[in-house]
């Protein structure tokens, strides 16, 4: 077998970075995945009827354009084309009312009635200084460049989302919105960090949009394979790993895996004092997720959600937090927090003339087996009557589901394990430089290392320069 500089195994956005960064730097590189394709958590697929393309899971990428990553690599020259909808976001509740959110941060605040001046306050420093705050958080501890703008984002971002919107905001409208960003940190709203994470996905809304790739995510991770090869990077797929001895020989190895995998793979090279410690990294809560083939667009009453390419379906702040803490307490909400995205109403290429597609999932306990097709579908009629009688097929994916789908989502868990105020500076374990282990040829470069989960290729881009400073010097 061939020797190479370095071994990336797991070709997902992560090990696709690493390998890019490391063929950048004149690195022989090989990447191994044990699916038939590349992707990891984005690829696509006709999950429901023929011509309805489907993002399996992640669908749109607010990172994939604003990460430090991708902002340095010339994929449109290799096919991707990113489609930015009219708005990046809409947040429906009762009374007919939306919160609008466009890339816009004055349009946007001038929505937002007598919360207009504390949205303005909130974002307007943050949004001047995105590409900055991005490359001071999308990485583990670190002296920072920008101190004072870290400092203040920590200020701020350090608070629960509940405690955050007790301080700033009024309206239903725009508290259920905030509700909303952080609860994609997947923890109950009164734990601290839930701010930081509202603010950021806030914050990539008003300068960089939240798009997603034309034809699918798919082709994010197609113009990726493209740009690696041209490198001179080379990709096997179909080929799992099970030990180190089935690989060629290389100087490093990356994973693109969950702790876990790495135990099981790496085995003895690996001392059992650090083994341990991987098997004590916590994963959390899991999705369900519903894909569907529709007769026409989702008929939401809200003008702003029509315009919208991502809609969150949970209502206000309070009756997202009561969802968000019911799976921690091991119960699925029966009126959960919804992530709804309708790729269709602006990428032609998703579904046959006239058709339509519908992407959602909310959170459940790790592992549940609970069929959440009826709430997941009577929150979104709620603020879109005739929904249902649009469904010409639905695909259910349970948390096994995504397991299966992807050995990284642990229970469901599509984040890379807890981001909790200790997880998420430990991941995966307390380490000066999270993604060198023991072994000096081993590396971590997926999303159970910061900046943990989402799109955004910043894991294997420091891992990939750990393994440079370290190995491949």
């Amino acid at each position: 077998m061939s020797a190479f500089d370095a071994i990336v195994v797991g070709g997902g956005p992560n090990g696709l970075a690493a390998a890019i960064t490391l063929a950048r730097a004149g690195r022989s590189v090989l990447v191994r995945e044990a699916k038939d394709r590349l992707g990891g958590g984005a690829r696509t697929a006709e999950l429901t009827l023929p011509g309805f393309q489907h993002d399996i899971c992640s669908a749109i990428h607010p990172l994939g354009v604003a990460s430090p990553f991708f902002r340095s690599l010339p994929l449109t020259d290799f096919g991707l084309q990113w489609i930015h909808p009219e708005l990046p976001l809409a947040h429906p509740i009762d009374g007919d009312r939306a919160a609008r959110v466009s890339r816009s941060l004055e349009e946007t605040a001038d929505g937002f009635g007598e919360d207009v001046k504390a949205y303005r306050q909130v974002f307007e420093y943050f949004c001047r200084h995105a590409e900055s705050l991005l490359e001071e958080t999308l990485g583990p501890l670190h002296f920072p460049k920008h101190p004072l703008l870290l400092a203040r984002f920590g200020l701020r971002g350090v608070r629960s989302a509940k405690a955050f919107v007790d301080r700033w905001f009024q309206t239903d409208e725009v508290r259920g919105m905030f509700a909303g960003l952080a609860a994609h940190s997947m923890l109950p709203l009164d734990q601290r960090l839930t701010a930081a994470v509202g603010l950021m996905f806030g914050v990539t809304a008003h300068t960089k949009g939240w798009p997603f790739p034309r034809g699918g995510s798919e082709q994010l991770i197609v113009a990726m394979q493209r740009y690696l090869e041209s490198l001179g990077g080379q990709v096997e797929v179909d080929a799992p790993v099970e030990s180190l001895n089935e690989l060629p020989s290389a100087k490093a190895i990356l994973f693109d895996l969950s702790p876990r995998q790495l135990v099981q793979i790496a085995g003895d090279e690996l001392p059992a004092r650090y083994r341990n410690k991987l098997q004590k990294f916590r994963h959390g809560p899991g999705s369900f997720k519903l894909d569907w083939a529709l007769d026409g667009p989702i008929p939401w009453t809200s003008d702003a959600c029509r315009r919208a390419g991502t809609v969150h379906v949970g209502g206000t702040f309070e009756e997202i937090a009561v969802s968000e803490q019911a799976i921690w307490d091991g119960q699925p909400c029966q009126r959960p927090f919804v992530l709804v995205a309708q790729q269709s109403r602006f990428d032609d290429s998703r579904a046959p003339q006239g058709k339509h597609t519908g992407w959602g999932y909310c959170h459940v306990p790790a592992g549940c087996t609970v069929d959440m097709t009826d709430q997941i579908e009577a929150q979104i009629e709620r603020f879109a009557p005739g929904f249902r009688d649009l469904i010409l097929e639905r695909h259910r994916m349970f948390p096994r589901d995504l397991e299966h789908y992807n050995a990284n989502y642990i229970g469901g868990d599509i984040t890379g394990g807890v981001m909790d105020v200790w997880q998420t500076f430990t991941r995966p374990v307390a380490r000066w430089n999270p993604y060198t282990t023991p072994s000096p040829r081993i590396f971590i470069c997926s999303a159970s290392t910061p900046p943990g989960a989402g799109v955004h290729g910043m894991c294997g881009w420091h891992a990939a320069h750990a393994a440079l400073s370290r190995t491949l010097r």
